[in-house]
């Protein structure tokens, strides 16, 4: 029998209904969330570095723009990479071709960073790294479509590293992660190092996720040198620190760097371990009234405050949703374009500014540990020692090596 021309057409809006998901396919583009992937560590050695409380951070910060830019709804995705580059590209290879992921960030891991990055730049995507350090991201690996937020190694060389060497600290031996990021740490701070007049007598290196740093230890202990440069992160450095205060390297007159230790790992160590170390972040809870109210609600909702990995986190995500905004589109390219014009100023960072190669730079400040007698709770944990300012802690495009034109 045939069919009415009007009985065909409710026929084929309701398939349209059934193949869309229960929403015609127009009212599905329109309404399309805009989707950010939050790629990190949750179960491994930067668990605490970044991990879930950087989504949590990231979250905070989509609520916080009001949960919806250009008429859509914006959502958080997460997942574990298990520091492996490999997994980290089959995850983000599938968010873009499969979930319509629009940028990834956080990162942690610069080996993963890096190949996320490359991923990202081929599939034209935005990339923001808050959790690794490596300089190459912003240099010979550089990506019109890659930023990187919180710090990198360069401004941890210059931060701790400068400090200690401006105290005396002339001779040093490294104990450095195997992967990109030790690596880059370790020639930044060897070469500031030897700039100020200093001298690198010896290094070892050990693959990520060591548990046993005794003969690492030994080997920096019997160096005898001035300074131990620990070129790692994360429980790493917790393992590190822990290992060097049994061995009693730092009572036997040798200064202990850490040059890559955040809130984080010194609260999982406590002041009495902690007390004393010399550290740089781009963050602290404490540091003014908008770092403080950051904190306090980032600790109602999380039991903890945050630490640079994910107050930079925050920051990148509502600079994503600002610079879309501005964009008045989701494309790559405009939002890219935004994101290198705009300032960011933030609970996280005051007067940033993005360079050609992707760097943000800002200032940094350089904290000592207090002692648990100088801690008036939980949580207060840093002493201002210095600020270094975004010209010093951060290279210029020039000398990065980056190809993008200034």
């Amino acid at each position: 029998m045939a069919i009415s021309r009007r009985r065909f057409v409710k026929t084929a809006a309701a398939g349209a209904l059934i193949q869309s998901g229960g929403r015609p396919r127009f009212a599905r583009a329109a309404e399309a969330p805009i989707r950010i992937g939050i790629l990190n560590d949750q179960s491994g050695v930067y668990a605490d570095f970044g991990g879930k409380w950087s989504v949590a951070a990231a979250k905070m910060a989509v609520e916080d723009f009001g949960g919806q830019v250009l008429g859509r709804p914006v959502e958080i995705l997460d997942a574990d990479h298990q520091n492996k580059p490999d997994v980290a590209s089959n995850i983000a290879r599938k968010w873009y071709d499969n979930d319509h992921v629009d940028a990834i960030m956080e990162l942690t891991t610069s080996s993963v960073a890096l190949a996320v990055q490359a991923l990202s730049n081929e599939k034209k995507k935005i990339t923001i790294v808050t959790g690794a350090a490596t300089t190459d991201l912003t240099g010979k690996q550089c990506s019109p479509y890659g930023f990187h937020w919180a710090y990198d190694t360069h401004s941890q060389a210059v931060g701790t590293g400068g400090a200690l060497v401006e105290h005396g600290g002339k001779t040093w031996f490294f104990i450095t992660v195997d992967y990109a990021f030790g690596h880059s740490l370790q020639e930044q701070t060897s070469n500031y190092v030897v700039a100020k007049g200093g001298k690198v007598v010896g290094s070892v290196l050990y693959p990520l996720g060591t548990t046993d740093y005794s003969s690492y230890l030994l080997q920096a202990k019997a160096s005898k040198a001035e300074v131990v440069g620990l070129a790692n992160a994360g429980l790493d450095t917790t393992n590190c620190l822990k290992g060097a205060a049994e061995f009693g390297i730092a009572k036997g007159g040798q200064k202990i760097a850490t040059l890559l230790l955040t809130l984080a790992e010194v609260h999982g160590l406590g002041l009495q371990a902690a007390q004393g170390t010399v550290l740089t972040e781009a963050y602290y809870w404490d540091l003014n009234d908008r770092t403080r109210d950051l904190g306090t609600r980032f600790m109602k909702r999380t039991g903890r405050m945050p630490n640079m990995i994910h107050a930079g986190t925050y920051s990148a995500v509502l600079q994503y949703l600002k610079a879309m905004k501005a964009a008045g589109s989701d494309a790559t390219e405009v939002v890219a374009k935004q994101l290198h014009a705009l300032p960011v100023d933030d609970a996280f960072v005051q007067a940033g500014k993005v360079l050609a190669n992707g760097s943000m730079i800002h200032d940094m400040y350089l904290f000592e540990v207090k002692t648990p007698e100088e801690s008036k709770g939980p949580w207060d944990y840093y002493k201002l020692l210095a600020t270094v300012p975004a010209g010093e802690a951060f290279e210029t495009v020039a000398a990065s090596g980056c190809h993008l034109s200034t």
